[in-house]
């Protein structure tokens, strides 16, 4: 839901703090959570990129890759390391296949890269680089990606939408 905080208060007789959110929704959506426990996230709002500009994005790759006689989805890989936008996270040793299935499992694209280890004691800690698939980028992150692609794509003569349409495609916001 997209919203904005309008009152913040203290409960006095508990001591927790009241939180009033002025949201985008049909309240009989949400009718069904009241007075239920629940897990509730807050964070800032960023308006995302158009799912077709990461269609569009993986369409050229695809191609790009056919002509060049690469693996697409090692080419995507190269590409999103180059842009840097992952996580780093310190695992201890026994945790790290764990966590890589669980982040890998958010799509094809979320991969897991070890790029160093560090001791605290006995225990021995992998560093790791989780990268984000391009569905979560936001507009900035997506323009780079597939200005970077339509550059290659020139190169090699794979036909791709003019600048304004590339433009079009990551100014529709859902």
């Amino acid at each position: 839901m997209i919203g904005e905080i309008v009152d913040l208060s203290v409960d006095y007789k508990t001591g927790k703090t009241k939180v009033t959110f002025l949201i985008e929704v049909d309240p009989a959506q949400i009718e069904e959570y009241q007075d239920q426990k629940l897990n509730i996230e807050i964070k800032r709002y960023r308006a995302k990129r158009s799912l077709n500009a990461n269609n569009y994005f993986w369409k050229l790759l695809q191609e790009l890759c056919e002509m060049a006689g690469i693996d697409t989805i090692e080419e995507y890989k190269r590409r999103v390391k180059e842009l840097g936008i992952f996580r780093r996270f310190r695992i201890e040793k026994e945790n790290v296949n764990t966590f890589e299935k669980m982040w890998s499992a958010q799509g094809t694209a979320w991969f897991c890269e070890k790029f160093d280890i560090e001791y605290e004691g006995d225990m021995e800690f992998k560093l790791i680089h989780a990268y984000y698939g391009s569905s979560s980028f936001n507009t900035k992150q997506m323009s780079r990606l597939i200005d970077g692609l339509v550059q290659d794509c020139n190169i090699y003569g794979i036909a791709t939408k003019s600048e304004n349409e590339i433009k079009a495609l990551l100014e529709s916001w859902k």
